[in-house]
């Protein structure tokens, strides 16, 4: 492979990505347009969702490219950080390898089903009857073979060595042979060369059938469960993309119980979710969260709170946790809120004269209840798991994580009545020439335009107005329209924006695509229930239960990403505990909910904890140098104390999350 032809795949890779983050854009608008259609003209639309939906679609999965190219995709380091740099060489060696096994054998059986939609003209049947399946199949063969070939790229400049180098190319060619000799024989027949050509690919099919080695079929399902955990676990603690690891054993599963047909199952699955439109407020909620944050909005909201803090001691930390309350009802997301709280918070309350771990305790968990404050984008991806409307999720998270900031402001209050040097007052921070307090017109204006963002967005939801998707594409215009007045809406902030949203959405949709399939495939082969009989054998009561699943949720915090927690746990949880209703004194929807706030708890307690919490490495990468990691894992305690506290109120009394939906429907 010349330096030409590789840089010209990563030129394309490159510009795919920045290009298709447009159409995230597009979606916006059309979800704008239907809103209004609807609504205010009582003309509703079907066109709108399936040309969003093949929009979305269409930027998953021809971000994927780029996300490789810059090897953005979601691993577990922390293994691999620990091993030495030859070491780290193999296992990137051996991620690249098996990344290209998984990818070249999806890509081959979405090709074919893709070819199969396309000479049909698959419809969606719908009364706009667009081709949306044909479109859906073919954007995800061509995501697997972008992902592929930048794989091997990627594979290509790992080697130095000439030999494997041309090793690599020469699997490379034959492995996109294989997929121009499928798409040709597709449609000139099987005759001359090329049909001598794919027999000879199903006969090796045939005979490397690994089910003549391996039949999972014939072993328990128990044994089959423990052999997919270990290998989900080793495959994690090499730092190999989730999505891989997911994919990768997805299609081990397929193959082994059901031959080369079970590829099938994982492109279907795969497919499968391309069709969900509430995901489409995924991307949606995140680019309406990095238009906010280019616009600057934390810092207005930041300074427009601090003229309300006046002479309370500690009212600056108080001003955070209420600042990034109101940030995550824009956001959803923790990560970004938890890096703006740093940039604008952190230094404002050392420069005050705050106590260091006092400062750094609140940020982290402040900026952890995007997990729980809705739109929260881990509540948007439970419900998709466990089946629950988001909305109903969204109105459960509210209370709770009222709950938690109203604990985080006590506790600041309590800490610095007992401990006054913990905090000046402002007259004190003045006597210094510290620094003053005043709110200016513009700042108390983005405070309004920001509260009316988060009434109009959140309100639609909850007065049942517009879907979750729908109520996220209007806060994309709603963050431009504030973006507009604060003077900072330009071409290239945009387009930051929208790179950073096309960035994100990316490492996580593929990591989510071969969780989907794994979960498929392993409940269609009995895992699902195994694990609820395996839940139902433990003597225990219903609470005792939930604490095992509480238990075990913590564990997995310590080494996994909390989405592959979800989607591993998450199918086999939530109908437990539907099981468990009756008992727990629940209807089945209402158990559900109760849980799904439980578990995003559960989640918002490992983003902090140590040794592996992403709040206090996401920290870390703002604060000054002089700021250690181990400071912040000190800090972070006895909040993580008082999630602890929340959680185990919400498990004894359910109402904390079902009152407000219960109210609302009724």
């Amino acid at each position: 492979m010349s330096r030409s032809v590789a840089s010209s795949i990563d030129t394309f890779s490159r510009f795919s990505g920045l290009a298709i983050g447009q159409l995230y854009l597009l979606c916006a608008v059309a979800t704008l347009y239907e809103v209004i259609a609807r609504y205010f003209f009582h003309a509703p639309t079907q066109w709108a969702f399936e040309i969003v939906m093949v929009l979305c679609a269409t930027a998953w999965m021809l971000s994927v490219g780029y996300v490789t190219q810059r090897n953005r995709h979601i691993g577990i380091t922390v293994f691999y950080l620990m091993a030495s740099d030859r070491t780290r060489w193999r296992l990137d060696l051996f991620a690249l390898v098996i990344g290209v096994i998984a990818l070249f054998l999806l890509a081959g059986d979405a090709m074919t089903r893709a070819l199969e939609s396309i000479d049909l003209v698959e419809r969606a049947g719908s009364a706009f009857n667009s081709p949306e399946p044909m479109m859906l199949k073919s954007a995800l063969m061509v995501g697997a073979v972008i992902y592929l070939i930048q794989l091997l790229v990627n594979l290509h400049r790992h080697v130095e060595a000439a030999i494997p180098r041309l090793l690599i190319v020469v699997v490379g060619a034959l492995l996109v042979g294989r997929l121009a000799l499928l798409a040709i024989g597709h449609y000139s027949g099987d005759v001359g060369i090329i049909g001598w050509g794919n027999e000879l690919v199903g006969w090796l099919g045939e005979a490397l059938n690994p089910t003549q080695v391996l039949s999972l079929r014939d072993y328990d399902i128990g044994t089959v469960s423990v052999g997919i955990v270990i290998a989900l676990v080793l495959l994690m603690m090499t730092g190999m993309p989730l999505g891989v690891v997911t994919l990768i054993v997805s299609i081990l599963c397929a193959l082994l119980f059901f031959g080369p047909r079970g590829l099938y199952l994982v492109s279907t699955n795969a497919y499968g979710l391309l069709e969900n439109y509430p995901l489409v407020a995924v991307p949606l909620f995140v680019l309406m969260a990095s238009l906010l944050e280019k616009a600057g909005i934390a810092e207005d909201l930041f300074d427009a709170m601090a003229v309300f803090s006046g002479n309370l001691r500690g009212g600056v930390a108080v001003q955070t946790v209420v600042v990034a309350v109101i940030m995550a009802a824009m956001s959803g997301i923790m990560g970004g809120e938890i890096v703006m709280l740093g940039l604008v918070a952190l230094p404002q309350m050392l420069r005050l004269g705050y106590d260091r771990k006092l400062s750094i305790g609140v940020i982290c968990a402040a900026g952890s209840l995007a997990t729980l404050i809705p739109p929260s984008v881990v509540m948007i991806v439970y419900a998709l798991s466990a089946q629950v409307a988001i909305g109903d999720l969204f109105m459960a998270g509210v209370f709770p994580g009222l709950l938690l900031a109203a604990f985080y402001i006590v506790f600041v209050l309590i800490r610095c009545a007992i401990n006054p040097t913990l905090a000046p007052t402002a007259e004190e921070v003045a006597a210094r020439g510290a620094g003053t307090t005043s709110l200016s017109s513009d700042r108390r204006f983005a405070v309004i335009l920001s509260i009316m963002l988060i009434v109009f967005v959140m309100g639609s939801i909850y007065a049942g107005i517009a879907s979750v998707t729908e109520a996220a594409g209007v806060g994309v215009f709603g963050a431009i329209i504030v973006g507009a007045v604060r003077g900072r809406l330009t071409w290239s902030m945009m387009q930051v924006a929208i790179t950073q949203t096309m960035s994100t959405v990316g490492t996580i949709i593929w990591l989510i695509l071969g969780a989907v399939s794994f979960v498929g495939i392993y409940n269609l082969v009995g895992g699902g229930d195994f694990m609820r009989s395996l839940f139902s054998g433990l003597d225990l009561s219903p609470m005792g239960v939930i604490l095992v699943m509480m238990g075990i949720l913590v564990i997995l915090g310590t080494f996994m990403e909390w989405i592959a927690i979800l989607f591993i746990t998450v199918p086999i949880f939530a109908p437990v505990v539907v099981q468990m209703a009756p008992e727990l004194g629940l209807d089945p929807d209402s158990a559900k909910l109760w849980f799904g706030v439980l578990f995003v708890m559960n989640i918002q307690i490992y983003f902090l904890s140590p040794p592996f919490g992403p709040a206090c490495f996401w920290l870390k990468s703002v604060a000054p140098d002089y700021i250690t990691l181990q400071e912040i894992f000190m800090a972070v305690l006895p909040f993580i104390a008082l999630q602890i506290i929340g959680l185990g109120l919400v498990m004894a009394f359910p109402e904390i999350a079902l009152w407000l939906p219960n109210a609302l429907a009724n």
